[in-house]
Formats: C-alpha cells, structure tokens, sequence
C-alpha cells in the first residue's frame, strides 16, 4: 500500500517496522470420501484453524520511518518480549491497522492466536538489524463435557448423564471488529465495558484507536467512530 501504512500488533507489542508481507492461510478441514462406484464426495465441515506467518526487520539502531509507541527500544527489548509469548503458553492478540495516505481507515486483521515458532536471522549485509520470522495460528476456546454415572441399587445399570459443557473465562472472539460512535457522557471504561463487560478493558480499545484518539485516552468526545477489537 504504497504511502500507506500497516501497524502490526502481537498483543500490546506495536512492530516497529511493518512486514513487507503477510500470509494468511484460511483452512477447511473437509473430507473427500471415495464411493464403492469410484465417485467422490465432499463431506462440508467447520472451517479449519487459520494459519499466519510473515517476517519483519527488528533495527538495533532507531530509523526515521520506524515506529515506536513509548520511545525507541533496542532489538533485545523485542526478543524478550517474543520469548515470553512463547513460553508464557497463552493465546494473545494478533492485530493488522491498515491506513490509506489520507488517514482512512481500511479493513482490520484481527486474531486470537497462540505463537508456533518464531526464527532469527542475522546477516552481514543488514548491520546489525535482524529477520524475525513469526508463525501463528488461530486460537478457539473450547469447554469441556463431564460426564456421571450413576448405578441403581436394585438392577445395578448404570444410567449416564450428560451435562452442558462448561463454560469457558472467556467468550469466542467475533470474526471481525466492530465500529462504535462516540456519544455524550462515553467513556473508554464505559464503552469496554459495554462490549466486553469489563471495564479494565479500554486499554485495548485505546490501543486499536491511538490514531483516532490522540495521546489521552481520557478525551474522547461525540462522533468519533472507535473501532472495538474481539477479545
């Protein structure tokens, strides 16, 4: 997007250079059946988990065109914060901002997701800068069925009963973000806490609207149109 701009999260974490390219892998887990008279059918079923990967520049030295949320920070801030995505063991968001030059916002890419691998490069025609190579998969929350046996004591045949499965923390996030107008007397915690019931949560709505915003998340006024990020 020539004179555009990309900003890509991988949770609170804002890339300071955006990557020149992203791969997102859309996968169904249909099966193909051979018939006894050697036709095939397509058995239709949910689609699979969405696969992402794409590499980025992390600089040691600050540029001009990269970007960064609280000041400049060295390649070794990036790297810890990597690793403990991964070793942390837990799903976070994975955020795409895409802008025309004019400011207009385009459509968002935004995932729960948990990190598979990552891999680091170093090469002498880059200085000191390094690749970092990121491969992601879409998260779903699940819930769990238990299951309880109960045996009469007269015929002694056990009788199951199946319960609903248990609720999870938190919900499924929604495929795609919503769009939210700003009215009189709203706030940030307010408005999180419409949309995710916890108000604690206007860090992320902040963090997807900074553009929009400013540097106060306390002032926002009527008619600004947030974008609201699933969580």
């Amino acid at each position: 997007m020539a004179g555009g701009r990309y900003d890509f999260y991988l949770k609170k974490c804002l890339l300071p250079i955006p990557p020149n390219k992203l791969q997102i892998k859309i996968k169904n887990a249909n099966d193909t059946v051979n018939l006894i008279n050697d036709g095939q059918v397509n058995l239709l079923k949910k689609a699979g988990l969405t696969d992402i990967e794409f590499e980025c520049v992390i600089p040691q030295v600050k540029y001009p065109f990269a970007v960064y949320k609280n000041g400049f920070k060295k390649a070794s801030y990036f790297l810890d914060y990597f690793e403990k995505l991964k070793t942390q063991r837990k799903p976070f968001q994975f955020i795409v901002a895409r802008r025309m030059p004019s400011g207009k916002r385009l459509f968002h890419t935004n995932f729960r997701v948990s990190l598979e691998e990552y891999s680091i490069t170093e090469e002498v025609g880059e200085g000191f800068d390094l690749k970092v190579k990121f491969k992601l998969k879409q998260y779903r929350e699940f819930g769990t069925k238990i299951v309880k046996i109960k045996t009469k004591k007269k015929d002694k045949k056990p009788k199951t009963n199946t319960s609903k499965p248990r609720e999870t923390d938190n919900s499924p996030a929604p495929l795609s973000p919503q769009a939210y107008t700003v009215v009189s007397g709203d706030c940030l915690w307010k408005i999180a806490k419409y949309f995710y019931g916890d108000g604690s949560l206007y860090t992320i709505i902040y963090d997807a609207n900074r553009d929009v915003i400013g540097g106060n998340p306390n002032l926002i006024y009527p008619g600004q149109v947030l974008i609201i990020p699933p969580v």
